[in-house]
């Protein structure tokens, strides 16, 4: 009998709710909201304001269907573990208290634990989800191979969102937007260099490109397009590292005399203010 691991079996796979008894009502607390502080590992970056409002108003309507579930700190706070976006709603729909299961973990249970649920509810994009595995493998020396019977996700799986984080930082940001689906990115990396990669990338744009005929194209080189580009290359390892540093999409970017910007994306006021603790 195959054993399931990870996402093949759910949250609770990865949650011992084995002392909960999730049919009586003492087992679920209604924490102080004003108590809750969001996971500054959270692998979503982003949450789309209009859908918090539908579900503010669903929250308002029918109250919080779903216990979100919380960390201790030691100040006597609380930090998200699943559930942040039920959390921003619930404020939104002007509550002062929230359901939560309460559980013990450690930092790196936290983060796979906030990953899966995401996966789950949210459907991260998969910049975010790229990010967040190698967050995971960075900060708790895990190989691909660990990594993948960690989240319960095929070792190739793993590998190709990580190798998402390869491609030069308009195309990751063109994935994030949704202006191009996985199986595009996947065949852009068929070429090798990030100048080829872009172009089939702005083509792909210009003519509305199917996933199979990008991937017909993919490793054949294209009549070079003069348009004016920014030197993207050179700078795409310093823009990883800075993202996976900051834990959100950074980009680098500079003019044939050397002259660029760096730009740093957030989400909310909230996440700026975790940037900023990190730059100091």
């Amino acid at each position: 009998m195959n054993k399931k691991t990870g996402l093949g079996r759910g949250l609770d796979a990865l949650i011992d709710t084995s002392h909960v008894d999730t049919g009586n009502a003492s087992s679920i607390n209604e924490v102080d909201i004003s108590r809750i502080v969001a996971n500054p590992n959270q692998p979503r970056r982003t949450f789309e304001e209009e859908a918090l409002e539908e579900l503010a108003a669903s929250i308002r309507e029918h109250g919080v269907i779903s216990p979100i579930t919380l960390r201790k700190n030691d100040d006597d706070t609380y930090m998200i573990i699943a559930g942040e976006r039920r959390f921003r709603a619930s404020k939104l729909a002007g509550l002062t208290t929230i359901p939560a299961y309460i559980r013990t973990a450690k930092d790196e249970q936290v983060m796979e634990w906030s990953l899966v649920e995401n996966i789950q509810r949210e459907n991260l994009d998969a910049i975010e989800i790229a990010l967040a595995y190698q967050r995971l493998m960075d900060e708790y020396h895990l190989t691909q191979e660990k990594l993948s019977e960690r989240v319960g996700k095929k070792r190739a799986t793993v590998a190709n969102y990580l190798r998402l984080l390869k491609l030069p930082a308009e195309i990751q940001m063109g994935i994030k937007d949704k202006q191009i689906e996985m199986g595009h990115a996947r065949a852009i990396l068929a070429n090798k260099s990030a100048e080829a990669q872009l172009a089939l990338y702005k083509r792909i744009l210009a003519k509305g490109l199917s996933v199979r005929q990008v991937e017909a194209l993919a490793g054949k080189e294209l009549p070079p397009e003069k348009a004016k580009t920014n030197k993207v290359e050179p700078f795409q390892t310093e823009a990883e590292h800075l993202s996976r540093t900051l834990g959100t999409q950074c980009t680098i970017s500079a003019n044939a005399k050397g002259k660029g910007k760096v730009v740093i994306s957030f989400a909310s006021e909230d996440e700026l203010q975790k940037i900023l603790k990190h730059l100091h």
